[in-house]
């Protein structure tokens, strides 16, 4: 049955596939105290095999957003109501590609930073994703639902792509990781310095170029404190479980007030996926990994990740398209 789960809401359940992510992603880390770095080099693998394991996860950071998004276009997931319409619009598969290679980049911030030791040696949890959030996506199933015929790229979702926790004993939210996911067809210095500094513009000499400076950095430098996606992920564990992160949902409250606050120490996290280039030489790096790059300067622990895949749109094609499927492709 298309779309129907037995889990009892939309919380991310599903820990990371550790040993798929062995065999998929070789991995080498370097860093200091305040920042690490983290390159992921993808192994020769059966992709059909990556895909299917990796299934679960991706399933489980999607599933809020699923239920949220065919809620407002009117299906019905309960497993008893004949779904067989004629044009079945469903959440993720069928939105453009270019917006599931986003989402993949989102859900691999979520699985990095749950699956490996980053910077600090802390263990995050990831408790919900933020999915629901993305409102072109929900504009754009609720009129396809309608007119399928109507398709159209779509925007990204505002903030930051994902949030995740550090819990004390006592359930309350000690730290915060805020993720910046970049999914790019082929990486190169030039592709990631642009999202990094911002796309080049005509410079202050005729016939020069140079980069905007509306980059990932002036992003994050210039981040409150404490973003909106702490806000909107304290209110889904509010919907969701209420009672069992009453502690977490009190914490984020005292961090979130406008009057006197209470600090909450922060991780910043970038995230780069794609294919390596014909060329790349094995553990070359496109981003710092030595020292914490100058031109951040919010103070916050900074992690830098780096995924070289050798086939990535065909990964993402083969992965969405069997999510809530039957396994074989059939949903």
């Amino acid at each position: 049955m298309k779309g129907y789960s037995t889990a009892v809401s939309g919380m991310h359940t599903c820990n990371p596939p550790s040993s798929v992510l062995d065999e998929w992603l070789q991995g080498h880390y370097s860093g200091k105290e305040n920042f690490g770095h983290l390159l992921l080099e993808q192994n020769e693998i059966d992709r059909a095999a990556i895909s299917q394991s990796l299934r679960e996860y991706f399933e489980s950071a999607h599933l809020d957003a699923r239920q949220v998004f065919h809620a407002d276009i009117g299906i019905d997931l309960h497993p008893d109501v004949d779904d067989s319409t004629e044009a079945f619009i469903e959440y993720p598969g069928c939105l453009p590609r270019t917006t599931r290679k986003g989402l993949f980049g989102e859900v691999m911030a979520g699985l990095v930073t749950e699956g490996y030791e980053l910077v600090g040696g802390h263990q995050w949890c990831v408790p919900i994703f933020l999915f629901r959030h993305h409102e072109d996506a929900r504009n754009y199933l609720f009129a396809l639902a309608r007119n399928p015929e109507r398709k159209r790229q779509t925007i990204g979702r505002l903030g930051s792509d994902f949030i995740g926790l550090l819990l004390n004993e006592e359930g309350a939210v000690v730290r915060f990781i805020a993720g910046e996911a970049k999914w790019r067809k082929t990486l190169t210095k030039s592709v990631v310095d642009a999202v990094i500094y911002g796309k080049k513009v005509d410079g202050p000499t005729r016939g020069t170029k140079v980069h905007s400076g509306k980059g990932v950095w002036n992003e994050l430098n210039n981040d409150p404190p404490v973003p909106i996606g702490v806000r909107q992920l304290m209110r889904l564990l509010q919907e969701h479980d209420p009672v069992g992160y009453d502690m977490a949902i009190f914490s984020m409250e005292q961090a979130l007030v406008l009057q006197n606050p209470k600090p909450l120490p922060r991780t910043d996290l970038i995230i780069f996926v794609g294919n390596g280039t014909a060329k790349r030489e094995k553990m070359e790096c496109l981003l710092p990994f030595e020292e914490m790059p100058e031109d951040y300067t919010a103070g916050h622990d900074l992690q830098l990740v780096e995924v070289i895949l050798k086939d990535g749109e065909e990964l993402i094609d083969t992965l969405y398209e069997s999510l809530w499927s039957d396994g074989d492709g059939n949903a």
